[in-house]
């Protein structure tokens, strides 16, 4: 499993955009920034949709104003449900929806859950992590995947 101070592994995420469907690798995302990632088991799940996410969006302004450059929530969900999601959420630019559909990104880094017990199959772990220019600097997962507390926005404001 990924820890601090390792470099993220390569991959490519698909992001939803006005435009159609773009895609954007772990360099572009984090080469060169400050990022705040937080991952969530699925999208328009109960804890991910009224727990997690919300604390990003109503802290996106107190998070990039202690230097963060982008603040990006990544899921294994495919991107069409992951810009559903953003629109749905009305997160706009505050938040950069990052839809890792084969859970490539996820299963390099080890973050991975498999919760085909649920129905859902292989999905991600529950966690933020800062990074800065592509290293993480810190990693904080969930024990239970249905609460959003050491990954939550709160707590990543006191880690900045």
């Amino acid at each position: 499993m990924i820890a601090i101070g390792d470099r993220l592994p390569a991959a490519t995420f698909k992001v939803k955009t006005d435009a159609g469907t773009s895609e954007m690798t772990t360099d572009d995302v984090f080469a060169g920034k400050k990022v705040v990632l937080f991952a969530v088991p699925g999208a328009f799940t109960p804890t991910c949709s009224m727990n997690h996410l919300p604390g990003y969006l109503e802290n996106a302004e107190a998070i990039k104003a202690k230097g963060v450059d982008t603040i990006a929530v990544v899921s294994v969900n495919d991107h069409y449900v992951m810009g559903a999601w953003a629109a749905a959420t009305k997160a706009g630019d505050k938040i950069l929806f990052l839809a890792d559909g084969a859970a490539k990104f996820t299963t390099a880094a080890g973050l991975d859950l498999d919760l085909s017990g649920g129905g859902l199959g292989v999905r991600s772990k529950r966690y933020a992590m800062i990074v800065e220019d592509g290293v993480v600097k810190s990693l904080d997962i969930e024990e239970n995947p249905g609460q959003a507390t050491v990954s939550g926005a709160a707590a990543v404001i006191e880690k900045l």
